[in-house]
């Protein structure tokens, strides 16, 4: 079973109350969150300042990835965690249009994309919007 603890040990990570927090309400909501939606939930608890380094380290130490999303704000979303370390990201995410939860298709692989001569690739990310299951 994927604890936060377990994430942390597996990534060689210090154990702190934040990081252990942080990752509870990725587990616990399993949508991509945005830094606000962290700070709101544990504002009594971490200041924002903590709460963006958090997130930088699990962006750093691949336990996160950002999200698309048509709001305009950064958000994140725990990476599967059931192939250790050997993941990617270029996977589709869905946003809701009622209830704005944006969840990842981890199982909805983005096509390959032939880009003109001198580009490089470096992310690609695709962003489906519509109605999910749990609001139609």
């Amino acid at each position: 079973m994927v604890t936060p603890r377990s994430i942390l040990k597996s990534h060689k990570l210090r154990i702190t109350d934040c990081r252990l927090d942080i990752i509870q309400e990725f587990l616990d909501r399993q949508v991509a969150l945005a830094h606000s939606d962290l700070e709101e939930k544990l504002q009594n608890q971490f200041d924002r300042v903590t709460i963006y380094r958090t997130l930088n380290t699990f962006l750093e130490q691949d336990i996160i990835h950002k999200v698309l999303d048509d709001s305009g704000a950064t958000k994140y979303a725990l990476c599967s965690m059931e192939d250790d370390h050997d993941h990617d990201h270029e996977h589709v995410h869905f946003k809701c249009e009622v209830c704005g939860e944006t969840t990842c298709l981890e199982d909805v692989h983005l096509p390959p994309v032939k880009l003109p001569k001198g580009y490089k690739k470096r992310e690609m990310s695709l962003l489906v919007l519509g109605i999910c299951p749990k609001c139609a």
